[in-house]
């Protein structure tokens, strides 16, 4: 039996399609106490239309809100809701708690180990279809990608037809049919548990990775040199945000990270391209910082915050929303947003969405109170809003986003409302200093800290950028009054997380990103070459 994963509710490049097309039957896994979740909408119509036949599985059951039945007749209600057939509809249900490993098609039953489950799976899921097609010549949908520091490239999918033995030689088709190359099978790998074991041969139905191509990847047909009508396969969804990564070139770097050379953090983020089909890396025409293109500021911060955890020191710029031009017309990448929240912030959830030129698609009222939310928002009304939804719906709203389309430009969005606090000195800040300029703003940084001219200490209560001086200190004299020595008591700074930072700096900032600490900067540190860029901007 091979137990594959989808890659969840975000359709990175439409893994979930491929994926769900190598396998023969689904567990649906739901939480009992939650119901499906938003995600389970998603991947689940992917999998009815596709003609799976589901097993449902309440998983834990054993918690104190758990709630079986309601969670049940929730997912009976989302097959109805998803056109499922009949035979889709009449599903086998399975109560489980995985922590306690377990799982019983008695929710009273004895609750001993997971054999009900294995049982359900041999005589509920059909054998492959593919197996009765090993008399054909050899082919192959890749489905997954992976590099292998010793063999390469490594490409995963489901045998379609044939046999596949170590030494072969293959060519690779794209969904076009041209031939991408030629080359010699290096390594057949199968699952074995968790790990890929060589094996010599393997035949249609099984589940293998091919080593030895240079080229050929995701959603391309791996065949005999005699099959020449590639499989059919779902397109990689284009990138819909870009950022530029580059050297942290502040006067601060270089004292926490050990990899800050400009020839690394390239190897580093081609390496992250060659086994992930979402991102595409190439270098400004500058040569000093490379453009990193991808489906999300999320899946930007965890490649970022990757890096810095191997010890890279970085400067990244805001994201940008990649744009097409179709015969004149500019087009934009368009968001299709769902949400669920509690009724009493449906309204300011809307508010915010219409504000970002977002469109209502649909909008329903569910059990306990929650609204349901559809919308279609441009990509780039989107960033930096996932923290201001979760303040406006004070932590308990869910959203989940999945590319959508292209449409027209929307038009200006509004962004960040305030300016922000610069530096002007370089130095360590001082605690009086930041207690007489708590009323200019907030800041981001606390006493103590390391600060630099043209870093960003905070944001200012107003609309225009300002410049203060954070490591002024108390006039010392020889005359002492009651109250004047005082402790100086300080408002906590509000410490941007990566993800926060990277959404919040406009075009002329930048994030700087080391092992220790994440700053945030000018891209031009000195404040006449401000001024002389935002001329020419302005003109």
């Amino acid at each position: 039996i091979n137990i594959v994963d989808t890659p969840g509710h975000a359709d990175f490049g439409g893994e979930v399609e491929r994926i769900l097309g190598m396998v023969d039957g689904v567990l649906l896994l739901v939480d009992a106490a939650e119901g499906p979740m938003p995600q389970t909408k998603f991947v689940t119509a992917k999998a009815l239309r596709l003609g799976l036949r589901p097993i449902v599985v309440l998983n834990k059951v054993d918690k104190p809100d758990a709630e079986p039945d309601r969670a049940l007749n929730e997912v009976f209600d989302l097959f109805v809701t998803l056109d499922a057939d009949e035979h889709q509809l009449d599903f086998p249900v399975l109560y489980a708690s995985g922590r306690a490993g377990w799982a019983d098609a008695d929710l009273d039953g004895p609750r001993q180990n997971l054999d009900a489950l294995c049982e359900l799976i041999l005589s509920h899921v059909p054998a492959p279809a593919q197996a009765a097609r090993a008399a054909e010549p050899f082919s192959m949908l890749a489905t997954t990608l992976a590099a292998d520091p010793f063999l390469g490239r490594l490409l995963t999918g489901r045998i379609e037809s044939g046999r596949i033995r170590t030494g072969q030689t293959l060519h690779a088709l794209s969904r076009d049919g041209a031939e991408i190359e030629r080359f010699r099978v290096s390594r057949v790998l199968a699952f074995r548990g968790l790990t890929r074991t060589p094996i010599e041969t393997a035949e249609a139905g099984d589940i293998v990775s091919l080593a030895g191509m240079s080229k050929a990847t995701v959603a391309d047909t791996l065949a005999d040199l005699s099959v020449t009508e590639p499989l059919p396969a779902q397109p990689i969804d284009p990138p819909t945000i870009s950022v530029t990564i580059g050297i942290n070139d502040s006067p601060l770097a270089g004292r926490d990270g050990d990899k800050v050379q400009s020839r690394v953090i390239r190897e580093r983020l081609m390496r992250e391209a060659e086994s992930n089909v979402a991102i595409r890396v190439s270098d400004t025409p500058a040569g000093e910082a490379f453009e990193v293109a991808g489906r999300g500021e999320l899946q930007m911060g965890v490649l970022v915050e990757n890096m810095r955890r191997e010890g890279f020191e970085l400067s990244v710029s805001r994201p940008r929303v990649l744009f097409r031009d179709v015969e004149g017309e500019r087009l934009e990448p368009i968001e299709e947003v769902t949400i669920d929240v509690d009724e009493e912030f449906a309204g300011v959830v809307v508010d915010k969405l219409s504000q970002r030129k977002g469109e209502l698609a649909e909008m329903r009222t569910g059990q306990g109170g929650k609204t349901r939310i559809v919308a279609h928002v441009p990509s780039r009304g989107l960033i930096g809003y996932h923290g201001e939804f979760l303040t406006d719906t004070r932590g308990t709203g869910v959203l989940n986003r999945v590319f959508h389309g292209w449409a027209a430009h929307k038009g200006p969005i509004p962004g960040r409302r305030n300016g922000v606090l610069i530096s002007m000195e370089d130095g360590t800040s001082v605690p009086y200093a930041l207690f007489n300029l708590e009323d200019r703003g907030r800041f981001f940084i606390g006493p103590g800290e390391q600060v630099y001219t043209g870093m960003i200490l905070g944001e200012h209560s107003r609309d225009n950028d300002l410049e203060v001086n954070p490591l002024k200190g108390k006039k010392l004299t020889n005359i002492r009054a009651a109250g004047k020595d005082e402790a100086v008591v300080l408002t906590p700074p509000a410490r941007p997380t990566l993800e926060q930072a990277i959404a919040y700096i406009e075009d002329d900032e930048l994030v700087e990103v080391t092992p220790r600490h994440i700053r945030l900067r000018k891209r031009h540190l000195d404040p006449h070459e401000r001024k002389r860029h935002a001329r020419q901007s302005a003109s």
